[in-house]
């Protein structure tokens, strides 16, 4: 068994398919003919960019706006000054072939990228070697690979799968493993979006799987097993088995309503990061979405995106959504999410830094795009704002007023929007959530973001594996404070909703049932299991327990307590 890191949950059993890397030969030598070398250049540019058009057509049309913004970048990528003048300028002043030239100036490039500290920057470097080995291959006239014409079921094995390569896989592919890559790369989203399990920064892959042997992938812990004893195969195969029963059970609380054994109803929302997602939403009948990551919007690109690409998608998935509310989160950068283009400084402790609605209210020509763009969406359904990273009141205050200058700029223009949209904020910051009941007097809802409230509540940076430890879902501090958050909500008349991990951990949704939680926002694939739940508990019975989980002085005292 060899271990990498679960990127996309599920397993998959069957044969392997190791991708090799095509045999780019660099040509060596000097050019005789330099106007020639030049010309060659640019004309595997142009093909490049033809090819490069067509995949972003076909992944429009097939997997929606946000999955071929990658392409788009693709295009601002080939077309980059810096990147072209620089190769051409190396074919003149070092009289080198056209491969060559672009070889070194893409290992320039891909250098400075697997350089920066973020993860996600890192595997950008994917991103240059995908357009610049397709300018290769043009010089060279080697076809592109093409994954669209597999005719068997495999689990494809490769050092990494390129964006282009991911956007032609067939229904035949059912498992990806790679060598290289995060949670946030190209390859375990597209995976997560096509629902195919996926193992990915597993080492040595490419060389200890070989081509035809029969591998499992396990999505959920990251494990493959190599050429399976007929007793491990059955195991695996029963658990599949088991694990599609399970799901297909689950399909019997498609369209009943989340509701306790004595009348008590909760609404189960999605988190999305994309409007790709809302397939996955509606397929697992969720009542809304409860947060909407804009951030992915910004991500893959050389520049922001306008406000007329972003009421485009904003307008996508309020209408596919269909009059169920839709919770839009603005610009939540900075931290682990680092855009280069925007230049936000390096920082010693991002998390605690320039990151968010503090980076937005200090560049409104980002924010107020954004904000723009949401109101005019607005008009298409059931669209809710939600300001992220807030710590206090003025921050609150600062933002309704951007809101407010949008809307007096619209109404100059023409330019309709709703005038029934809800604006409410993330209480993710410890003195936000102190201060609930003053937040609540200016706000319609608030979402609970458990994700950095437990970071910031244990002190503990949850991307530092040395106290990784200490990050602890089960604080009864971190209890406590949700619960003092939805009570204050309650007692204003606003809803109180979670959208972090914990809204879908299934052994604290009676606790947080109890504590009066009244919107769940979770992973589309959660929805149904977490339906199952609610329908079994009795809210009174709930009450009682979440009072007495608030009694006990530790995480393992309450885990101990919810066994």
């Amino acid at each position: 068994m060899i271990v990498g890191k679960n990127a996309s949950q599920g397993i998959a059993i069957g044969k392997a398919l190791i991708l090799g890397k095509q045999d780019l030969k660099i040509e060596e030598g000097h050019a005789t003919d330099i106007d020639r070398e030049i010309e060659r250049f640019k004309t595997a540019v142009n093909d490049s960019k033809s090819e490069i058009s067509l995949l972003h057509e076909t992944v429009l049309a097939n997997l929606g706006p946000d999955k071929a913004q990658i392409f788009e970048a693709h295009l601002m990528m080939i077309e980059d000054p810096e990147l072209t003048e620089g190769i051409e300028t190396l074919i003149r002043t070092d009289k080198i072939k056209a491969t060559k030239a672009v070889k070194t100036v893409a290992d320039q490039f891909i250098t400075m990228f697997q350089a920066m500290d973020n993860e996600y920057m890192r595997e950008r470097a994917l991103d240059v070697q995908d357009v610049t080995q397709r300018i290769q291959r043009n010089l060279l006239g080697i076809p592109s690979l093409d994954l669209a014409s597999l005719s068997n079921e495999s689990i494809l094995v490769a050092n990494d799968i390129t964006p282009s390569q991911m956007a032609t896989i067939n229904k035949k592919v059912i498992g990806i493993i790679t060598e290289i890559g995060g949670k946030t790369s190209h390859t375990a989203i597209m995976a997560r979006t096509l629902e195919l399990p996926a193992v990915v920064g597993l080492k040595n892959a490419t060389t200890l799987i070989k081509s035809g042997e029969i591998i499992i992938i396990d999505g959920d812990t990251g494990e493959v097993l190599l050429n399976p004893s007929a007793e491990i195969l059955t195991a695996y195969k029963k658990r599949k088995d088991q694990l599609d029963t399970v799901k297909q059970e689950l399909r019997s609380f498609v369209g009943l309503p989340s509701v306790t054994t004595d009348g008590r109803r909760v609404h189960l929302e999605a988190n999305i990061a994309s409007a790709l997602d809302i397939e996955t939403v509606l397929k697992n009948d969720a009542e809304g979405v409860g947060l909407f990551r804009t951030e992915f919007v910004y991500m893959d690109r050389t520049g922001a995106p306008s406000e007329e690409e972003q009421f485009h998608i904003y307008k996508t998935v309020v209408e596919k959504m269909a009059g169920k509310p839709t919770v839009i989160r603005t610009l939540d950068v900075g931290g682990d999410k680092h855009l280069p283009y925007l230049n936000i400084p390096k920082e010693e402790n991002p998390f605690l830094g320039f990151r968010a609605i503090r980076f937005c209210l200090k560049n409104p020509q980002i924010f107020k795009p954004q904000l723009r763009a949401l109101l005019r969406a607005s008009m298409f359904g059931n669209l809710y704002i939600m300001f992220p990273m807030i710590s206090g009141l003025q921050e609150v205050l600062a933002a309704k007023a951007y809101l407010e200058e949008c809307r007096q700029e619209l109404k100059k223009e023409g330019k309709p929007f709703s005038d029934k949209i809800k604006v409410g904020i993330m209480i993710e910051i410890p003195s936000a959530a102190v201060i609930a009941d003053v937040l609540a007097k200016h706000v319609d809802f608030f979402s609970i973001g458990t994700n950095d409230l437990i970071q910031y509540v244990c002190a503990v940076d949850r991307m530092n594996e040395n106290v990784h430890d200490l990050y602890d879902t089960f604080h009864p501090g971190v209890l406590r404070l949700i619960g003092q958050v939805i009570s204050a909500g309650e007692k204003a008349g606003i809803e109180v909703a979670m959208c972090g991990e914990m809204a879908s951990n299934s052994k604290l949704t009676e606790v947080l049932l109890g504590l009066g939680l009244t919107h769940f926002s979770m992973a589309p694939s959660s929805i149904l299991k977490t339906r199952k739940a609610i329908r079994s508990f009795k809210y009174d019975t709930a009450k009682i327990k979440a009072a007495q989980t608030l009694e006990l002085g530790s995480g393992e005292e309450i885990q101990n307590f919810l066994q």
